[in-house]
């Protein structure tokens, strides 16, 4: 029915002077179990509807949103948007997407193979249960062993997303998926008082994927963990950083490769297409055509057909992430909107960080970072850590409130090893990662 409606709104405001649309229908059902101190303390149920249209009329361009999804309100609300639309300046770089570079094979959206259809089986009783799951806090007691839990929340959740895209080209485009969720956090108070706060987390587009038990003590041994910090000198330190958090670090290499930051001049990587700028064992492809894996995408927004791709290919940077309009502002080819799934290659033969922390010998391990900032223009940052201090390969003892300061291409061109641990759960497939010489204060 959606589809329909989205199929007339699109002829109605090509009848109404439009001269090309884009209509992106969205609908997402979520479903979440809150668990606090061991008891049910939040139900949730919502579903979201939405409808995008992008009109282009004569030279000109704007994009709206509505998520009332009646016909007659729809046809009000497309002839309002038009004569917005004829008020704004002419942009000759809008337009819609060249008809090759459009996606041809996701018809169904079955095609990424991030449905399961065990979703439709999952009720009330079900997820209140693996909610409780995710709870430790009957075992309490036993538990508490040199510390003392203060306090556990844990949450379920399950989704089912849809998205279709279509435009009066003829691209007709779906995805469809669903994703499974589980956290559980504690904070506990050690015998001299201190108190620390840890989580775990999970996710999958299976069903058979999650393991509420696993992630509640996941949770509690790395909240433990964190007791008996001590200090550290500062100073330039080998550092190993935990796949769990080691995308933090490329996630702003990959926003200096997007189209709008490169245009607008607020990249440190701006002018660096084609060049050397990172160190020969960094190479990392975007693979969004995986089928089954968390974060596969056959299509961008723009309906454009995603592909495998360099990013950086043993330190060259290969690829801008440029949609049609900014493409066509910046003179440039035109590749996709956004990185999808990008995976950061293993260099070495380490396989986790245990074994990163082993060949690198002593230094710090980065099990996560705590606030901070960077700069975009120019790559600079300054980020709170936590995590151990380790020696001969092994863990000493726990450190916490230090600061890793540097520039990202510094950082990046100090990189040692890259292991084979990323996070099935993460889209960004992105390893335990270890660098030489890393600026650390206390």
């Amino acid at each position: 029915m959606e589809i329909e409606l989205a199929r007339h709104c699109l002829e109605f405001a090509l009848r109404n002077g439009a001269t090309a649309v884009r209509i992106t229908l969205n609908k997402t059902v979520t479903d979440l179990v809150g668990i606090l101190n061991g008891e049910v303390d939040k139900v949730s149920h919502s579903l979201d509807r939405s409808l995008q249209i992008a009109l282009f009329v004569d030279g000109r361009y704007g994009a709206f949103s509505s998520n009332r999804l009646e016909k007659e309100e729809l046809e009000e609300f497309v002839r309002k948007a038009i004569g917005t639309v004829r008020m704004l300046e002419e942009d000759k770089f809008r337009r819609l997407p060249e008809a090759g570079r459009k996606v041809k094979d996701a018809m169904t959206g079955m095609e990424p193979g991030l449905y399961d259809p065990a979703s439709s089986e999952v009720d009330e009783a079900f997820r209140r249960d693996m909610a409780l799951k995710l709870s430790l806090w009957k075992e309490k007691e036993a538990l508490e062993k040199g510390f003392t839990i203060l306090g556990e929340e844990s949450e379920y959740s399950d989704t089912v997303s849809d998205m279709v895209v279509l435009d009066s080209e003829g691209l007709f485009a779906r995805h469809s998926e669903t994703s499974f969720e589980i956290v559980t956090e504690y904070t506990i108070a050690a015998p001299d008082g201190r108190l620390f706060s840890g989580y775990w987390w999970d996710a999958s587009w299976r069903l058979a994927d999650i393991d509420p038990e696993s992630c509640a003590r996941k949770a509690l041994d790395r909240t433990v963990e964190q007791m008996n910090p001590l200090g550290v000198p500062g100073g330039k330190y080998n550092v190993v950083v935990d796949s769990e958090c080691a995308s933090r670090l490329l996630s702003p290499v990959l926003s200096a490769l997007g189209g709008f930051a490169v245009q607008q001049k607020n990249s440190f990587l701006a002018d660096k297409l084609g060049e050397k700028v990172f160190p020969e064992n960094m190479t990392l492809v975007d693979l969004p055509r995986e089928a089954g894996r968390m974060g596969a995408r056959l299509f961008d927004s723009e309906g454009v057909a995603t592909r495998e791709m360099p990013v950086i290919d043993h330190g060259v940077v290969k690829t801008f992430f440029l949609n049609t309009y900014i493409a066509g502002k910046m003179g440039m080819e035109p590749t996709v909107e956004d990185s999808t799934r990008v995976r950061l290659m293993p260099v070495g033969e380490c396989k986790n960080g245990d074994e990163l922390m082993a060949a690198v010998g002593e230094g710090i391990l980065i099990t996560g970072f705590n606030g901070g900032n960077s700069n975009s223009a120019t790559g600079d940052f300054s980020y709170g850590i936590e995590g151990f201090f380790f020696q001969g390969g092994r863990i000493v003892h726990p450190v916490r409130e230090l600061l890793m300061t540097g520039n990202f291409v510094s950082l990046w061109n100090e990189l040692s090893l890259v292991a084979d641990d990323a996070r099935p759960c993460m889209e960004k497939q992105i390893p335990s990662l270890a660098f030489g010489s890393v600026d650390i204060s206390a």
